[in-house]
């Protein structure tokens, strides 16, 4: 007589019951995720052969590194449980790609930060921990069209230009702290200057300052042409010693102040060569005092000394390494690393200085 076999399809181990098939699945899916899409992979390098400015026979002085169109590039670390979700579901979670970064700075320790006003969303890359944090809200206040962001410890402060627009203040855990609401009309740039928040008002022609805060101080600037005066000034950067450096976007310059709004010099002006501006927009200084001005008229980014003469004009439309499409903010490091926001081709361009400019 036949005996009936009955296979049992749960095996007790201990106090639990589990399917004798499950340790099949669980290996296969870490086989699957193993080869998933690595969302941790490395900075890319430096190309073998240099892209650099100026080209042959001149003394090259500066040099592509690489473009950042999503955390990855930058070298953010994503789980594999994380990698593992989203090759099944096809999602980018956690490596979303930038749409139209615009806004841009590094933090006291060179972090990047930037605003996306495609996506609008905020975004901060910890270097340290290699994770790349993303907010499109804080504090149930979500962001509708953030175009500058300023960082100082764990204090991060973007304005949003939307109506009615506002400064929001949270920290790098994503809790709001505060907004400003009042006394500012259009915020376009900001930038943090010891104790002190810069913040560029093309609405209002002029620059206000602020305590960190948030409390009104003073402003300086009126609408016009002539020294002091501002014509939809849109960013602002700020030197070791406290001097402002403003974009003065429909005058085609940038204007310098003292820390007190003293009028000193200007930049450049209206032109269509190396040297003048079509419609600037990013400005910044690094620790020698060069200026850098990325121009969205001209699709390039152009250096100048503290004097303000001519030093290096790099870049032209396209989508090529070192060719742009409507830049945004600019930003410099102080391991002379040059980041500009490639707004229209979705990406952030990295530089380096080979030696002085």
């Amino acid at each position: 007589m036949s005996r009936r076999v009955q296979i049992n399809p749960y095996i007790f181990k201990g106090p639990w019951l589990y399917p004798a098939w499950l340790p099949q699945l669980l290996l296969c899916c870490a086989l699957i995720a193993s080869t998933a899409p690595s969302f941790g992979a490395q900075p890319k390098a430096i190309p073998t052969t240099q892209i650099v400015w100026p080209g042959p026979p001149d003394e090259p002085r500066i040099a592509y590194v690489q473009s950042i169109s999503n955390p990855s590039d930058a070298g953010s670390k994503v789980s594999g449980f994380r990698r593992f979700s989203n090759w099944v579901s096809g999602a980018q979670q956690g490596n979303e790609p930038l749409s139209r970064p615009f806004g841009i700075t590094l933090d006291d320790l060179g972090n990047l930060c930037l605003t996306d006003t495609g996506a609008n969303a905020v975004c901060y890359f910890d270097n340290a921990t290699k994770r790349w944090h993303r907010w499109e809200q804080v504090g149930g206040v979500y962001f509708a069209s953030p175009v500058a962001i300023a960082k100082k410890g764990d204090l991060i402060m973007v304005a949003d230009s939307s109506n009615p627009p506002a400064i929001i203040a949270f920290n790098t855990d994503g809790k709001f702290l505060f907004q400003i609401t009042e006394e500012v009309t259009r915020a376009s740039g900001l930038a943090i200057s010891g104790e002190r928040l810069l913040v560029a008002d093309a609405g209002m022609h002029c620059i206000s300052i602020f305590d960190l805060h948030g409390k009104f101080l003073n402003r300086f600037g009126t609408r016009g042409s002539g020294p002091g005066q501002f014509n939809y000034p849109t960013h602002v950067a700020a030197d070791s010693r406290g001097n402002i450096y403003v974009t003065d976007s429909m005058n085609s310059r940038i204007q310098v102040f003292d820390s007190q709004g003293k009028f000193l010099r200007q930049i450049g002006g209206p032109g269509d060569g190396p040297g003048s501006f079509g419609r600037p927009k990013g400005v910044a200084v690094d620790a020698e005092g060069r200026v850098y001005v990325s121009d969205a008229m001209f699709d390039n980014f152009q250096i100048f000394n503290p004097d303000g003469h001519l030093l290096l004009d790099i870049g032209h439309q396209g989508t090529a390494p070192g060719e742009f499409y409507l830049p945004g903010g600019i930003a410099v490091g102080s391991d002379n690393r040059i980041y500009v926001a490639d707004t229209y081709n979705g990406r952030v361009q990295v530089f380096k200085c080979l030696g002085k400019p």
